[in-house]
């Protein structure tokens, strides 16, 4: 920390969020912060929204692992990657000056699509039907055939993803420090017929989940990176991996994961 001293502010460009992230920039410059206009030259992304605003930082500052990210909620609480209030100030300089922040490193999931175009999440990968239609996976671990899925979709989650998206499909919290990815049906359709696990299922950091698309009228199918959505034509052959990659976030030493967790729903 003592030696990064570059930030750049992620933040909506609107006037009424220029003016909360005002006297954030002053507290910057007073401490002895460079203040970057481009991220690239920046070692410390500051995200000043919510969690949304975070994931998005993320990403369009390209998933840099050579830099912190840091969350700052607007919203009036802290949330899963935002610390701090926009307008508690002193919190945010007693942690700095007291050395109350450590560096947490969070894994991501590494996509790839018909072996050409490949994104990164820190949240999850979802893939879904975008008609009102059974959407039909052959679901593949490693290179064993595992189920053909019939539902909506699946969606594929980090350990820190899964108190999103996954937690509403019934899935499991995982602990970051599993390096594991977590499969969670969307919808799945069960009968004398039709079969799938019906439950989630973890897999191991060394693992990779290939779904096969079968092509019967689900052309388009919508994919989900973390709270953005990607449409491509003709989809056969999706790959997911997790990534040797990760993000690296400043983080509260008293405001643990599973500290977060139970703030949030207990």
């Amino acid at each position: 920390m003592p030696n990064r001293r570059n930030l750049y502010f992620y933040h909506k460009p609107d006037p009424e969020m220029k003016e909360t992230v005002a006297p954030l920039y002053e507290l910057a410059k007073r401490y002895d912060y460079q203040l970057e206009k481009d991220y690239r030259n920046a070692n410390i992304i500051v995200s000043v929204g919510d969690d949304d605003t975070f994931l998005q930082a993320v990403r369009n500052t390209g998933f840099r692992d050579d830099c912190l990210y840091f969350g700052i909620s607007t919203s009036g609480k802290r949330s899963m990657y935002c610390d701090f209030h926009s307008n508690d100030h002193s919190a945010i300089i007693e942690a700095m000056t007291n050395d109350n922040l450590e560096v947490r490193r969070y894994p991501t999931v590494n996509v790839t699509i018909d072996g050409e175009t490949s994104f990164q999440c820190l949240n999850e990968f979802s893939v879904r039907s975008s008609i009102i239609r059974t959407f039909v996976m052959d679901v593949f671990i490693d290179q064993l055939h595992f189920e053909t899925f019939r539902g909506n979709g699946l969606l594929v989650s980090t350990p820190t993803g899964s108190t999103g998206y996954n937690k509403s499909l019934s899935g499991s919290i995982v602990d970051p420090l599993l390096p594991c990815l977590q499969v969670s049906e969307i919808a799945s359709l069960n009968n004398n017929e039709y079969r799938t696990l019906g439950s989630p299922f973890i897999l191991g950091g060394n693992r990779k989940l290939t779904l096969k698309v079968v092509q019967d009228g689900n052309d388009y199918p919508i994919m989900g990176m973390d709270n953005e959505a990607l449409s491509i034509q003709h989809v056969e052959n999706i790959e997911v991996q997790l990534s040797d990659k990760h993000i690296k976030t400043l983080k509260l030493k008293d405001n643990s994961f599973w500290e977060k967790v139970k703030r949030n729903f207990l």
